[in-house]
């Protein structure tokens, strides 16, 4: 039997620690998302995790950014199957608003809530948001084919984003999911009316 590389045997193990983290802060909650647990969960001796990641901050903070540009990627790909035409926009604003209702959102939002009490790492945290926003900013514009550049346009993106936001917060704590079917349709109606107006004004 072929023994597998240790190198690679090290990207797997790294890389399985990462997705225990995620999964961990999204079920436990940052308290209880300790060196030991993730160790233990992940199936690993405490040594080799601190042979990867030395403090807890250093796995929680790789988890998020690792993690979070394999949502981005995903978001890419799956932005091809976006319908044309009616109901393109409130496909798009669907696809921004399970950006913030899945796993790593949950994860990511124990992480912040901690950070708001921990100089240390809020500021590892801020430049994965700030990074964050932009990303799903520029992927927004994209997938709606407007004008970012127009100061109105660009408002109503970020609104959108902001929406998509606090529709994932109302979503931590029960099943939000008939409300925000009403919301997400209700905003993609408005938003349409509004940029073919912008788009006018502006032709």
């Amino acid at each position: 039997m072929t023994r597998q590389p240790k190198q690679d045997r090290s990207r797997v193990t790294r890389s399985h620690l990462l997705e225990v983290t995620v999964d961990s802060l999204a079920e436990l909650g940052w308290s209880a998302t300790t060196m030991s647990v993730v160790a233990q969960r992940a199936g690993v001796s405490r040594g080799a995790m601190q042979h990867h990641f030395p403090t807890r901050e250093d796995l929680i903070t790789a988890a998020l950014e690792v993690m979070f540009d394999a949502r981005m990627e995903q978001a890419r790909e799956e932005s091809t199957d976006l319908p044309v035409g009616a109901g393109r926009t409130e496909a798009i604003i669907v696809r921004l608003v399970e950006y913030y209702t899945g796993t790593l959102f949950k994860a990511a939002l124990q992480v912040w809530s901690a950070a708001a009490s921990d100089p240390g790492l809020r500021a590892r945290v801020l430049p994965l948001e700030e990074r964050f926003g932009r990303i799903a900013h520029r992927m927004a514009v994209e997938s709606l084919g407007v004008d970012d550049s127009d100061p109105v346009t660009h408002r109503l993106v970020q609104a959108t984003l902001d929406l998509a936001r606090g529709l994932g917060l109302a979503d931590v704590l029960t099943d939000d999911s008939r409300r925000r079917a009403e919301v997400v349709g209700q905003w993609a109606a408005q938003l349409d009316s509004t940029l073919v107006r912008v788009s006018s004004k502006t032709a």
